[in-house]
C-alpha cells in the first residue's frame, strides 16, 4: 500500500515545493488536481508537463494521478441534455486521461459532481447511459491501457445527486466492463452515506484503482473522528496495492503540520490493522 497528498492542500505552491514537501513529509506520491495549474488541462504547456515528470524522478514521488478533473473549468457537464455539451465534455475527459498519462499517472478519479448532475427533466437512466458511454471513451484512449479510470461515489452533502453509493459504481464499473475502468471510495463521503464502510471496500475487491482518505470535519486523518483501522484492515483483506491519497477540504491548517498529522495517522491505523 502506498500513500500520497492530493496536491491542492498546498494552494499556490510552486510545483517544485509541493514535490519537495511532499518527499520531505515521507509520501509516496503526490496526486495532481489539475486546476492548480491552469483551468483548461489543453493550456498545460509541453513544458509544464515535462517539469511535473522531471520533478517526479528528482524527488522520486510517484504522480498518483488526477482529480478534481473538471474543477476550474466552464462548459463541461457529463449528463447534460445537450448532446453538444455532452460531446464536448467527453472529449475534454479524453485530453485529461492523455494529460494524466504523460505526466507518468496511473490513474484518474472522476467526481466533479457539479458537472455530473442529473438535472431538472433529465431521468436518472438517460444521465446513467450518457456518463457510462463518456467514460467508456475516455478509457479506450490509445496509451491508457493501464491507467485506470475510477468511479467516484459521492454523498449528497458534496451537492451530489447522481452515483452515491459505492454500490452504484461498482455496477458503473461492471457494465462499462473495460479493465481499466474502477471504482475510488472516499472516506469522508463514504463515511455518511454507507451503513459499514468497511464492507463496501470488501465488497469493491479487484474493482478498487483508488482511496481517498479525509477524516469526518474535512481534514486529514487524525484531526476528526474517523477510525481509520478498520478501514486499513478491509483494505490488506482485498490485498489493496495502489495509492491511499490525503484529500482536505479544509484548507485553514498549516498544510505541511496537516500532511504529517494525516500520514502518521493512516501509518499508525495501517500498523494496527496488520499490515
Amino acid at each position: 500500500m502506498k500513500f500520497a497528498i492530493c496536491n491542492e492542500i498546498f494552494q499556490d505552491w510552486e510545483l517544485e515545493q509541493q514535490f519537495e514537501t511532499a518527499a520531505e513529509v515521507g509520501f509516496d506520491g503526490i496526486e495532481i488536481a489539475p486546476f492548480t495549474i491552469s483551468d483548461s488541462v489543453r493550456k498545460i504547456s509541453e513544458e509544464q508537463r515535462q517539469q511535473i515528470r522531471d520533478l517526479s524522478k528528482q524527488y522520486g514521488l510517484e504522480v498518483a494521478g488526477l482529480h478534481w478533473l473538471l474543477a476550474g473549468t466552464t462548459g463541461y457537464h457529463a449528463t447534460d441534455p445537450n448532446p453538444e455539451i455532452r460531446a464536448r465534455t467527453a472529449e475534454y475527459m479524453k485530453d485529461l486521461v492523455r494529460f494524466g498519462v504523460e505526466i507518468g499517472g496511473s490513474m484518474e478519479v472522476v467526481g466533479s459532481p457539479k458537472q455530473r448532475n442529473v438535472q431538472e427533466g433529465v431521468a436518472y437512466e438517460e444521465a446513467w447511459e450518457w456518463f457510462k458511454e463518456g467514460l467508456a471513451g475516455a478509457a479506450q484512449v490509445e496509451g491508457a491501457e493501464d491507467y485506470m479510470i475510477c468511479i467516484e461515489p459521492l454523498a449528497p452533502v458534496t451537492d451530489n445527486n447522481f452515483i452515491v453509493h459505492a454500490e452504484e459504481a461498482r455496477q458503473m464499473a461492471r457494465e462499462i466492463n473495460l479493465p481499466n475502468v474502477g471504482v475510488i471510495i472516499d472516506t469522508y463521503s463514504g463515511n455518511q452515506v454507507e451503513a459499514d464502510l468497511a464492507e463496501e471496500i470488501r465488497k469493491t475487491g479487484e474493482l478498487l484503482g483508488h482511496y481517498h482518505c479525509n477524516d469526518d470535519n474535512e481534514r486529514a486523518p487524525g484531526y476528526g473522528g474517523i477510525d481509520f483501522v478498520p478501514l486499513m484492515r478491509a483494505l490488506l483483506d482485498i490485498g489493496y496495492d495502489r495509492f491511499c491519497s490525503i484529500e482536505v477540504f479544509d484548507f485553514s491548517l498549516d498544510p505541511v503540520e496537516q500532511c504529517r498529522t494525516g500520514l502518521d495517522s493512516l501509518k499508525e491505523a495501517l500498523d494496527k490493522a496488520g499490515g
